[in-house]
């Protein structure tokens, strides 16, 4: 009696798994398109330039005018 009424149950495990496996392909599909080139609307976190860097210096004030100018005369 008890194998009659397990035996209904055993479908459940292939479709839990199925279900998993749809998950997991959803999942990495969706970080492969994070990491496209062109699609993140924020701006890259690479390398930051030179000249990026003086320009956050001078914003922040630890710069004054004549030697951000300076700087910049030399970088470019």
């Amino acid at each position: 009696m008890m194998n009659g009424s397990m035996m209904g149950w055993f479908w459940i495990w292939p479709v839990l798994v199925l279900i998993g496996l749809v998950l997991l392909g959803y999942l990495a599909y969706r970080l492969t398109q994070n990491r496209r080139p062109g699609t993140d609307t924020a701006p890259a976190a690479g390398p930051t330039s030179a000249r990026q860097i003086l320009d956050e210096r001078y914003a922040r004030g630890e710069i004054n005018d004549e030697e951000y100018r300076q700087r910049r005369d030399t970088l470019t």
